[in-house]
């Protein structure tokens, strides 16, 4: 027996009624384009006064301007970057070489040391 009344038993939900009544779903794609008008063209935006398009998964600018950079001076850019990223990379593997030179001498220096040491305590012991 519950102890605050009856037990909870939710109401039925009423069966729903179709989604829709239309036929179009049945109808190919290119059939739905002419008679719903469903071509509407690569889509477009402007952005401070830049018009862009989207093709092939980029946004492409309509004139030859991208952002106040044409797109010579753009591709310079691009070439000008990868060089640069080519520099910095050989750079870092310079650093790389020189730090493995750095602790490689500083290792021979620390074992030298140490046998100089070991050669001082020997001549000292024996006098």
């Amino acid at each position: 027996m519950p102890l605050f009344g009856s037990t909870f038993s939710p109401k039925k939900t009423p069966p729903r009624k179709s989604a829709s009544l239309s036929n179009l779903h049945n109808l190919d794609r290119s059939t739905r384009e002419v008679e719903l008008g469903l071509d509407y063209g690569t889509p477009t935006m402007n952005l401070a006064g830049q018009s862009l398009k989207f093709e092939n998964g980029k946004w492409i600018a309509e004139t030859g301007v991208s952002g106040g950079v044409d797109r010579r001076e753009a591709q310079r850019l691009r070439r000008r970057n990868q060089q640069l990223e080519e520099e910095n990379n050989l750079l870092r593997l310079k650093v790389d070489i020189l730090l493995d030179m750095l602790s490689e001498t500083t290792a021979e220096s620390h074992l030298m040391e140490k046998e100089l040491d070991e050669l001082k305590s020997v001549s000292r012991r024996r006098k």
